[in-house]
C-alpha cells in the first residue's frame, strides 16, 4: 500500500464521517450517488456503495455502463446516463452524494449544469472536490505545475504520458470558484468543509440544504 493511497483512504473515511455527521441516515431516505465507477482499482472506490447502511434505497448513476458493479452490489440500483441532465423528477431524492466528480464533468458551464441538476433532483447534497491549490495535483501526483494555466499543464501531462488526465477529464476548482458556482446556481444554504493535510487544504466538502 503506497503512502499516497494511505492518505486517500484516511481522507475518504474522514469525508464519510462528515456525511454521517451532517445527515441522520435512516432507512426511509432515498439517496442518489452521482458518479459510480464500473471498474474498481482501489478499496476506496465506490465508497458509498460499500458503506451505506440501506443499499436498497440507494440509486447510482454514471456515464459508465453498469455490468460488474451490479454483481458486486446487488441491492443497489445502477443506471447509465448521458452525462448531462439527470433522468429523475424534481426533488426525487432526499440526499445526493457526489464524491470527486464535479472536477471531471467538463468546463465551468458543464460544472454549473451538473450542480444545478444535483439541486434540482435532491433536497440535500454532499459534494466533494480536490482543492486546485493543494501543492500536489492528486490525480497525477504532479507537484505545483497544475498552478499553471490549464493549456500548459495539459501539454506537460501529454509529454509525460498522462494524456488521459487532460482536456475535459480534469477542471480543478478553488474555494473561490466553488462559491461562484454555488452563487450562479442560486444556492443560498450551504456549508463548506476544508479538509486539511498538514497546513494545506486537500479538498472541499460542500453541504447543500434546501
Amino acid at each position: 500500500m503506497t503512502f499516497a493511497y494511505k492518505i486517500s483512504k484516511w481522507n475518504r473515511y474522514r469525508k464519510w464521517q462528515i456525511f454521517m455527521k451532517e445527515f441522520r441516515l435512516k432507512e426511509s431516505l432515498k439517496v442518489l450517488d452521482v458518479g459510480f465507477s464500473e471498474n474498481e482499482y482501489w478499496e476506496t472506490d465506490n465508497y458509498i456503495e460499500k458503506h451505506y447502511p440501506f443499499p436498497e434505497n440507494l440509486i447510482a448513476i454514471s456515464i459508465d455502463t453498469p455490468n460488474k458493479i451490479k454483481i458486486r452490489y446487488p441491492k443497489v440500483k445502477f443506471m447509465k446516463y448521458e452525462g448531462t441532465l439527470f433522468p429523475f423528477e424534481d426533488k426525487e431524492f432526499d440526499i445526493c452524494w457526489s464524491n470527486a466528480v464535479i472536477e471531471h464533468v467538463g468546463n465551468y458551464n458543464a460544472q454549473l449544469i451538473f450542480l444545478k441538476e444535483i439541486i434540482r433532483v435532491s433536497k440535500n447534497a454532499f459534494i466533494t472536490t480536490p482543492n486546485r491549490y493543494f501543492p500536489i495535483e492528486v490525480h497525477t501526483r504532479t507537484p505545483l505545475l497544475h498552478y499553471l494555466p490549464k493549456i500548459i499543464f495539459d501539454r506537460y501531462l501529454t509529454i509525460i504520458g498522462k494524456q488521459w488526465a487532460t482536456g475535459s477529464y480534469m477542471n480543478l476548482l478553488s474555494e473561490t470558484m466553488i462559491r461562484k458556482l454555488l452563487n450562479d446556481a442560486g444556492v443560498k444554504n450551504f456549508k463548506i468543509y476544508k479538509n486539511r493535510l498538514l497546513c494545506f487544504t486537500l479538498d472541499f466538502v460542500i453541504i447543500i440544504r434546501q
